[in-house]
Parts: C-alpha cells; structure tokens; sequence
C-alpha cells in the first residue's frame, strides 16, 4: 500500500512538473550534439541551454563505483587509447583515460566521470534521467548515494530497458520514478513491429513501471499508442529526437518529455510554432 501511494505521489508531481512548463527537454547524454557524451562537460552546458532535464548512462566498475559512460567498453569515447571493459575495470584505470578528445580537443581534460559528480551538477527545480546499463545489482549501490545527493524524490528518474531492473527498482527505492524503455523490430518489411502495443502495456503492469521510454519511431507510435499507455496509467516519454517535425508531432501526441542531443533547438522548435499550425 506504500509503495503505491509514493508511485502515485511521484507520477502527480511528476505530472504537474511536466504540465506547467509543457514537454520537459531531456538533454540526452548532456548537450552531447556540441560536447562529448557523458561528460561533466555535457552536463553543465546540458543546464546552460536551460534544459528541463538531463539522461545520463550508468554502470558498476570492478571496484563497485558507479560511472558514467553509455558502452560496455571505452572504445569508441576513448579511441587510440587503452580499450576498457567498465565492468572488469576499476575506476581509477577507467579515470585515466580521456573521454573528450574525440570530440574536438579543447575537452582532452574530460575524464569518466562518477555518479555523484553527475548528481552534484542537477540545479535545484531540474531532473536526471538516471539509465542503468548493468543489471539490478547496481540497484543497493545506487540506493544510498541518491538518498545522499541532496535532490528531491521527484527530481530523479530511473530508467532501463531491464525489466528486472525496474521492478527492483520499484521494490527498493519506491519513491523514485521507473521508466522502462523499450525500442522496436521488425523481422522484415512485411511484418509487425515489436514488441506489440498490448505486449508493452504487460511489461508496464508487471513491473510497476511509472512510465514508458519508447524511441521515437512513428512507425509504431500514434495517438492511440500513446493514449492506450496512459489510460492505463503510464506516463509516456520519446528519445532520442533531434528532428523539429518530430518533435512537434510527439508533443501533439502529449507526451511528458522529449529527450534529445540538441536541447535549445528542440526546446525552440517546440515553442515558437503555433499550435494551430502543426
């Protein structure tokens, strides 16, 4: 009964947060079309581009640290370098190397940075979008250091495509929100996109998800979609759109927020469109 009221009272303040200000704009990654991804660097210009939100990706080291970084490997953020797997390194090997580089070479001091130094840049009234990339193991690790952050339950968002990871999450850290995420495939051209709407909305219901985090295709996504989704009381939310037509139409669509690389430009193109007109 607990765990309900707070899921209920996150997805409200969640709601109200979202309706008052329109689409939150979710930086994805930080402001990663101009800085690298997953970098202090990213994330502070992420705020200066006066986003809602920021989506960051998170794993478990060798040493049990959490660390900011979207691959399995540094391969492709620390290329000619030292090739890394995050979960068979410590943190101290990972923080050698630099993850800004490749970019443009005025970020060469960017290094991977931890989850509490990406917590500690979240303004006061701004959101995280937190992405497990590992399993529900992190899930005690990560527990005390968010309680610890300073910021407001509604202030952060747990989001993964795991399953089992967002029904751990539910368990042990209620007063949080839980997105699970989802994408979609198809077989061949022919065939049906999956997984299906109803398939979604069971996996939504097993694991006492708050919301779904559905990529941008409208190939799958349409009104109905998204009205299935929160007549079942989900909250709906779109990554990754970088498209200003997209976005439009996803804000059409009602959905909570829209993640993207380019957050001023989806921000802008959202807003100085009129209504009427999209």
């Amino acid at each position: 009964m607990l765990r309900t009221c707070l899921a209920l009272l996150t997805s409200l303040t969640a709601f109200c947060w979202s309706t008052a200000n329109g689409q939150l704009i979710v930086a994805h990654r930080g402001a990663s079309f101009d800085a690298p991804e997953n970098t202090l660097a990213a994330f502070k210009l992420a705020w200066q581009k006066n986003s809602d939100a920021i989506e960051g990706d998170f794993y478990l080291t060798s040493d049990q640290r959490i660390v900011c970084i979207h691959d399995k490997s540094t391969k492709r953020v620390a290329p000619k370098q030292l090739t890394l797997k995050v979960a068979d390194s410590t943190f101290e090997q990972l923080r050698q190397l630099d993850v800004g580089s490749w970019k443009h070479k005025r970020y060469s001091t960017e290094r991977i940075p931890t989850l509490n130094q990406v917590l500690a840049t979240v303004p006061d009234g701004k959101q995280i979008f937190v992405e497990i990339k590992c399993g529900p193991e992190i899930l005690p690790i990560m527990r005390p250091q968010l309680a610890k952050s300073g910021l407001k339950p509604e202030q952060i968002v747990i989001i993964c495509f795991n399953e089992a990871v967002i029904t751990h999450s539910r368990k042990l850290m209620p007063e949080y929100s839980a997105n699970w995420l989802t994408s979609y495939k198809q077989k061949t051209k022919q065939s049906e996109w999956t997984p299906a709407t109803d398939d979604v909305l069971k996996i939504l219901q097993r694991s006492e998800a708050t919301g779904l985090g559905t990529n941008g295709n409208l190939s799958v996504i349409d009104d109905a979609f998204v009205e299935a989704v929160q007549s079942a009381g989900h909250e709906f939310h779109v990554w990754t759109i970088n498209d200003a037509a997209a976005a439009r139409q996803f804000a059409d669509f009602g959905t909570m927020s829209i993640t993207t690389d380019r957050p001023a430009f989806i921000r802008n193109a959202i807003h100085t469109v009129p209504a009427a007109a999209r």
